[in-house]
């Protein structure tokens, strides 16, 4: 296979092609690597059998030349705004236009639209009204239902409905993906496709379409009347979203209706090595010679080892869109992708960052899988632990002492996020396994910094972010300065906090402010909350309740109010 997935006519004529069987359109810059989701997509097809082309950052601006340069493909479009959220992607908490796009060459903050992936499923329905169009990536996922938007302050509808796509895709996509290419291949209808898992579509609306087994929401209209209902629409989503037995969701527009089926189950072991082990080139594609692209900067000399999060925390999009449930890599698939990354030119002996969604829950999953299949928690960590839950790190131990093992690797850094609670009580570790854990975390795993997230100090607040007590940091503080001391490590410990989350109040952030302080943090790993869709926080946030408890909260909301408790964060600088 040639190194890179076309994106020109001229790189399809090297090829001797003469038709595509999918273009894929994206926000992102094309990196041809397993952290890039186009390119995941690509590749999965790719080793399926199909012709794929990527068309990066098209230019919506002009003539629409770029999305009619390669002309309509056999199966359909595959629209996605990119690895992150247009909106998130382009504003700060504060509106703001960020100044750099990290997905960008050379980090140009103009390559890509608002609500990018409306705009280009609409480009494209305007041009090639008979090709299907199928959304996918992390915008369309959360936004696949009502859901709150925060950069217009309002409910919007789901994202089916403003782009006119045909099929929607949410979560990690290459088998839903897959199988809507081989079934269109084989001659069905796109309107036919009603009944692949972890879909979505719209149709109008008629009794016919209504689902006996399904689970009915209330409609858009009606959450746009009533926020309590909204509030039930989330704790339903959420709810059929951490089962492995999910429900059908349908949910009225107008007269439409939106129809999500259920997930498909997690990934395998072979299913998910199958993804990381496709011939990636781990290059950003040729066109961006000379320009850098920062996000491929950060992860190039880096390895992902599994999917899912179980943490459940209430602002974070993981569970929603990747699953609650962790399907993690073989040893031998890491090792081998390890070997990739020691091969390139500019490696150097470091791994950058050896992880997921959360560092250290490799291999970890419930202990009765039987008891999962009939479980709904939102998170296997709060309130309390699930006593189901296996959370040996053995099998994480063995796996970063084997990277170590391989030649040419000098350091293998984990910089993801390491969930603490997963080895640590208020009094200290939980077992000698958890305590070797953190005792090779620190001695071989960590460059100069340790960053973790207590997000925040006061009871209240962590509640609403479903994060376990301070005290808990308090005493992982206390095992790392300790270990720091015995073994002269000269490690830092640097806490990540967010301000203005739900439940938060100026009182608050004093507290966190002054305990903090005593503890002797300049604190600098930190962000002013924004609600993104289709998460917990922001349903708190533009209700003003918790959807469990029907309670009201306090939210900070004004520009003014978020910049104040943002402030508190840096009592140590004069203005």
């Amino acid at each position: 296979m040639t190194a890179f997935l076309p994106t020109s006519a001229g790189e399809l004529r090297e090829r001797g092609w003469d038709y595509l069987d999918v273009i894929i359109f994206t926000g992102d810059a094309y990196v041809d690597h397993p952290s890039f989701g186009a390119a995941v997509i690509g590749r999965a097809l790719e080793a399926q059998g199909f012709r794929v082309a990527i068309v990066p950052q098209p230019n919506w601006r002009d003539d629409l030349r770029d999305f009619k340069k390669l002309g309509a493909p056999r199966l359909f479009f595959g629209v996605t705004s990119g690895s992150m959220d247009s909106m998130v992607n382009r504003y700060t908490a504060n509106k703001r236009l960020r100044s750099r796009d990290a997905y960008t060459p050379d980090g140009r903050n103009d390559m890509r639209p608002d609500y990018a992936a409306c705009v280009y499923a609409q480009a494209l329905k305007a041009l090639f009204p008979q090709t299907p169009v199928v959304l996918g990536g992390i915008e369309a996922s959360l936004r696949r239902l009502t859901h709150y938007d925060y950069w217009q302050n309002a409910l919007r509808p789901s994202i089916l409905y403003d782009a006119r796509a045909d099929l929607l895709v949410y979560g990690m996509g290459e088998k839903p993906v897959a199988e809507i290419a081989h079934r269109l291949g084989n001659g069905q209808a796109v309107a036919a496709l009603t009944d692949i898992p972890q879909t979505a579509f719209l149709r109008r609306w008629d009794a016919s379409l209504q689902r006996a087994d399904a689970l009915t929401l209330h409609s858009f209209e009606e959450c746009q009347k009533s926020k309590a209902k909204f509030a039930e629409n989330f704790v339903r989503i959420e709810e059929e979203s951490n089962k492995v037995h999910a429900a059908t969701l349908q949910e009225r527009v107008k007269d439409m209706v939106v129809t999500v089926n259920p997930p498909c189950p997690p990934m395998t072991e072979q299913e998910i090595d199958a993804s990381f082990d496709l011939p990636y080139a781990r290059l950003p594609h040729p066109r961006y010679r000379g320009k850098r692209i920062p996000a491929y900067e950060m992860v190039k000399h880096s390895i992902n080892i599994h999917r899912g999060c179980f943490g459940g925390c209430s602002f974070c999009t993981i569970s929603m869109h990747q699953g609650k449930l962790v399907a993690s890599r073989s040893p031998q698939s890491v090792l081998e992708e390890v070997k990739k990354v020691a091969a390139l030119p500019d490696f150097r002996g470091y791994l950058s960052d050896v992880g997921g969604p959360s560092a250290n829950m490799y291999r970890m999953q419930g202990k009765n899988p039987a008891a999962c299949s009939k479980c709904a928690r939102y998170s296997c960590l709060h309130p309390k632990r699930c006593a189901n839950l296996n959370i040996d790190p053995a099998p994480l131990l063995d796996l970063y002492a084997q990277i170590r093992a391989l030649p040419g690797i000098k350091k293998a850094f984990v910089s993801s996020g390491v969930r603490y609670d997963l080895f640590l009580s208020e009094h200290g570790f939980l077992d000698e396994a958890a305590k070797r854990y953190f005792q090779t975390l620190l001695r071989h795993h960590v460059s100069g910094r340790l960053k973790v997230a207590p997000e925040h100090t006061a009871c209240a607040t962590l509640a609403a972010m479903r994060k376990p007590s301070y005290r808990l940091f308090d005493a992982l503080k206390r095992l790392f300065d300790a270990q720091n001391r015995a073994e002269n490590l000269r490690l830092q410990l640097i806490p990540y906090f967010i301000s203005s989350h739900p439940a938060c109040t100026n009182a608050h952030m004093q507290q966190l402010a002054n305990l903090t302080r005593q503890q002797g943090f300049r604190l600098e790993q930190v962000q002013d909350f924004t609600p993104t869709p289709m998460t917990l926080s922001s349903t708190m946030y533009y209700t003003g309740i918790n959807p469990y408890t029907k309670e009201k909260i306090y939210v900070a909301r004004t520009r003014e109010e978020k910049l104040k408790q943002n402030s508190y964060f840096f009592w140590y600088k004069r203005n």
